[in-house]
């Protein structure tokens, strides 16, 4: 350490991630990640940021469309409640700071602009239970890919 740094005591720089998002949808794949990403982020004093990301409606799904908003903030305001729930029957989450953030569009494009918008350290996601992932490639492999920041992938 240089005389600089002790006689400030400053230090560039923050150990470990300042913010991990995950993204949860209610699958049982989705609930592990977020353990996993609040146990992370009790250990290193992160803030957890926990990220349901609704399905967009577009003018041409008419009446559909409608409803499938509704759902979607219906799915939201359940998991908020789990979430909640969850948090105050377990005593390590408690000294968690944590928060819920909903975005909308697709599962990557949403986790990755909640992701930019915080410059969150990490992204932890559950894997795919979807067998046509497969084929297409699922979220975690595409957040992968972008390679904008460390992605744990919770079986």
């Amino acid at each position: 350490m240089s005389d600089a740094q002790e006689s400030t005591g400053f230090e560039y720089g923050h150990d470990g991630p300042k913010s991990i998002v995950v993204g949860v949808d209610g699958s049982d794949s989705s609930w592990r990640a977020a353990a996993y990403a609040a146990g992370l982020a009790r250990r290193q004093r992160s803030l957890l940021v926990l990220v349901y990301v609704q399905p967009i409606a577009t003018a041409s799904w008419g009446q559909a469309g409608i409803s499938l908003v509704e759902t979607g903030q219906q799915i939201a305001d359940e998991l908020l409640d789990y979430i909640r729930t969850s948090a105050a029957r377990f005593e390590d989450f408690q000294h968690v700071r944590w928060e819920f953030r909903t975005a909308q569009g697709d599962p990557y494009n949403g986790l990755i602009a909640v992701a930019e918008q915080l410059r969150t350290d990490a992204v932890v996601v559950g894997a795919s239970e979807n067998a046509g992932h497969r084929i297409a490639g699922s979220v975690a492999v595409r957040l992968v890919k972008a390679g904008r920041w460390p992605v744990t992938v919770v079986p």
